[in-house]
């Protein structure tokens, strides 16, 4: 019985033993946490995003056009004024930073989507004086933009000082040889883009689901912010795909004078609602719907 006894003692503990091995816990690895901001999704998804804001265009068009046309009417001006009060210098960058303040101006074709959910209309005033949920969080929102458009600007002049040196601006009729005629000129063009695009696409992450956050939900801008580049971030394919697909559109409307704005613009601000209700998770991939964190009234 004794040795019965020593011999069970000097058996090794179990292997499921949690205090085997001296009395050390066996270490589990933790679960993998589920990314709920991800959505897995094929970059083609992009497309659907634009045939669904194709689809919102054409239902009840004239409010949309005519905020297409207000875009262009207001662009024209402010190109014509760079002209007339010898800015013109400042035309290339104030075009690309046009891609930073564009979700904003966008808020109204958001709000006309939203509606058309509900089979409701959307008058061409209701568009304008939109009120978004969060209130005065986007006329902050309006200011982070705003104030990040003019460090690009600011940006831009500095590149410029860098190759050129303080100098007067040569004249419309000049800078065209200079940029694309000279080694100096091909490097301003090559830093000045390579600077652009990281403007371009950190205002695209922060901005491009925070302004439709900000229309529908009670939240912060910064929240926002942060919630839209996570977004993104989360969703990196079918995101670098819908942003080729704004630029391109975005370039041949300047190759039209901007008249290709009347039609464009609220092309990309109906379908960027659709990116954004299906990413945000209130609308999955399938059609099928989801709980909304705040539903609109």
């Amino acid at each position: 019985m004794l040795s019965d006894h020593t011999q069970d003692n000097d058996a090794p503990p179990p292997p499921d033993n949690p205090h085997a091995d001296d009395g050390i816990p066996k270490i589990v690895p933790p679960l993998p946490r589920e990314n709920r901001r991800a959505r897995e999704l094929p970059w083609r998804t992009a497309f659907d995003w634009l045939r669904a804001g194709w689809s919102d265009l054409w239902r009840n068009p004239l409010p949309s056009l005519l905020y297409g046309f207000g875009i262009f009417a207001v662009s024209a001006l402010i190109v014509w004024a760079l002209f007339r009060f010898d800015y013109g210098y400042v035309l290339l960058p104030a075009l690309a930073g046009f891609m930073v303040i564009g979700p904003l101006i966008a808020n109204g074709l958001y709000e006309k989507s939203r509606r058309l959910e509900t089979d409701a209309t959307t008058s061409y005033v209701e568009m304008i004086f939109v009120k978004p949920r969060s209130g005065y969080q986007a006329l902050f929102m309006g200011v982070l933009l705003l104030c990040l458009f003019l460090l690009w600007m600011r940006a831009a002049v500095l590149i410029w000082a860098l190759f050129f040196g303080i100098v007067p601006f040569p004249g419309t009729d000049q800078i065209v040889p200079m940029l694309f005629l000279t080694p100096t000129g091909w490097a301003v063009l090559f830093v000045g883009s390579a600077v652009g695009a990281l403007f371009a696409a950190f205002s695209f992450a922060i901005s491009v689901f925070a302004v439709p956050m900000l229309l529908t939900e009670r939240t912060d801008a910064m929240s926002a912010l942060g919630t839209s580049m996570a977004m993104v971030w989360n969703n990196l394919p079918v995101m670098l795909a819908w942003g080729a697909i704004v630029l391109v559109l975005f370039l041949l409307s300047m190759l039209t004078g901007f008249l290709g704005l009347i039609l464009i613009f609220p092309l990309l601000g109906h379908a960027t609602w659709h990116a954004y209700r299906v990413i945000r998770g209130e609308i999955a991939p399938d059609g099928d719907t989801e709980r909304m964190f705040i539903r609109p009234a």
